[in-house]
């Protein structure tokens, strides 16, 4: 007769490769979905600034009728409030319907981003992109593989995104240098800081929940998770080009 403990000690093994293999999969999807994302927001912002027919970057029809009205203010806020939006309906969204609002969220954020064609080098944008690429996906492994428990981060991070938000508005108005220097260093280290935070949560939610093994809840779940992720990238990839763009 098999011994108990060995019986036992052998379905908890099968169970960890399980949930092993299933992290895996669940991962992949969140940055699969962040990357089509990533994808769709650079196409919709590379067309409307006119790239797409002019090396000059002349501004397209909708371009000019969006920077040229107050229509400009619109594209700015409404990614913004697309996100508070969207952790409120996600639970009455169906995992497809979820998909869908965080593509047309994409899109929207490639209109509110086009005007960067407009205003640095493609080849000072192009590598920005890359040493925030390099960066994210260091921090991103870090987050997940790290044994420290960064959960505590979060609540100060959170409280620094909105200062830099508070602050962003303001300098609207002021147009200070000074704001504007010390929002992009303190924008780099609460992005970066953020990154790895959020991918040790995309892991924990997974491992804590997948005993359930909900398909629906996953899905949302890895889609939330690729929100996330898509937001950090943007904002670090931002912060990082006022210190690094060449200006036309």
């Amino acid at each position: 007769m098999a011994d108990y403990n060995t019986i036992r000690a052998g379905a908890a093994g099968v169970r960890t490769a399980q949930i092993d293999e299933g992290l895996r999969t669940h991962m992949n999807k969140v940055y699969g979905t962040m990357s089509v994302g990533m994808l769709i927001t650079a196409l919709a912002a590379w067309a409307i600034s006119g790239l797409a027919v002019s090396p000059e970057g002349t501004l397209t029809g909708l371009g000019q009728a969006i920077y040229a009205s107050p229509l400009k203010w619109l594209i700015m806020f409404a990614p913004l409030i697309m996100v508070f939006a969207f952790g409120a309906v996600i639970n009455r969204l169906s995992a497809a319907a979820a998909q869908i609002y965080f593509y047309g969220f994409a899109t929207l954020m490639g209109l509110s981003l086009s005007s960067i064609f407009l205003v640095f080098t493609g080849m000072s944008i192009v590598q920005t992109f890359l040493i925030t690429a390099i960066a994210f996906a260091g921090l991103s492994l870090w987050g997940y593989t790290t044994k420290k428990d960064i959960s505590g981060w979060g609540s100060f991070l959170i409280m620094g995104v909105i200062g830099l938000l508070v602050a962003s508005i303001v300098n609207i108005f002021l147009g200070s240098p000074a704001i504007a220097f010390a929002v992009s260093i303190l924008g780099v280290l609460i992005f970066a800081g953020l990154t790895a935070y959020d991918t040790q949560r995309i892991k924990t939610d997974y491992i804590q929940h997948a005993q359930a093994m909900d398909s629906e809840w996953l899905a949302k779940s890895a889609i939330m998770g690729a929100l996330n992720l898509y937001l950090d990238f943007i904002n670090l990839f931002m912060f990082l080009l006022q210190f690094l763009g060449n200006r036309e």
